[in-house]
């Protein structure tokens, strides 16, 4: 996949994707907005373009209406490059569930500009997914959703699981798997502007 420096974009993809900006995540914390992406030229790239031996791209990457620019809903797409990590991580996990890994559409990475309201989370890095079902199993009780938490916990200590529940920061719908904000600058690039 291309890679590209997101301050070479223009300024109408600069002003949605804020690359590089520091981010204010409601008055307590701050995290620096992705720089470099995958430039995806179109859908049947992304839908070809196997990140592992179980995940294409295309499923990490579908957006809805709610994605709040026409600019972001056409070709070519920006992904940031953390978008590799996380599938690594849902093939661990899938592995050991022993079972096909779905997530839902708005639940891969989403633009800063997305519209899908809350807090900025980490799937503005591509480091976050939202699983609605795991073989045939969906994810739609606490009794699913806190077993497969406790596996996908389970891949390692950075790993965070949103518990269920219907506060903010819980879910009842999904699995609810992140990163943190991760940022993956790939090798011959460099943070200095």
């Amino acid at each position: 996949m291309k890679v590209v420096d997101g301050l070479t974009l223009s300024a109408e993809h600069r002003a949605l994707l804020r690359p590089g900006e520091m981010l204010e995540c409601d008055g307590q914390e701050a995290h620096r907005l992705p720089r470099y992406f995958y430039e995806i030229d179109s859908w049947a790239h992304a839908k070809e373009t196997q990140l592992t031996p179980h995940f294409t791209l295309s499923e990490l990457i579908t957006v809805d209406c709610r994605e709040a620019d026409l600019l972001l809903h056409s070709f070519p797409h920006y992904v940031p490059c953390a978008v590799i990590v996380l599938a690594r991580y849902l093939e661990d996990f899938r592995q050991r569930v022993e079972a096909p890994v779905c997530v839902a559409v708005n639940g891969g990475y989403r633009s800063p500009a997305h519209r899908l309201g809350g807090r900025p989370n980490p799937h503005i890095w591509a480091a976050a997914a939202n699983i609605y079902r795991v073989g045939d199993t969906w994810l739609d009780s606490q009794k699913s959703i806190e077993r497969y938490a406790r596996i996908a916990e389970s891949l390692g200590p950075e790993v965070y699981v949103r518990p269920f529940g219907f506060n903010p920061g819980e879910t009842d719908d999904h699995l609810h798997v992140d990163l943190g904000y991760l940022l993956s600058t790939p090798r011959g690039y460099s943070e200095l502007q």
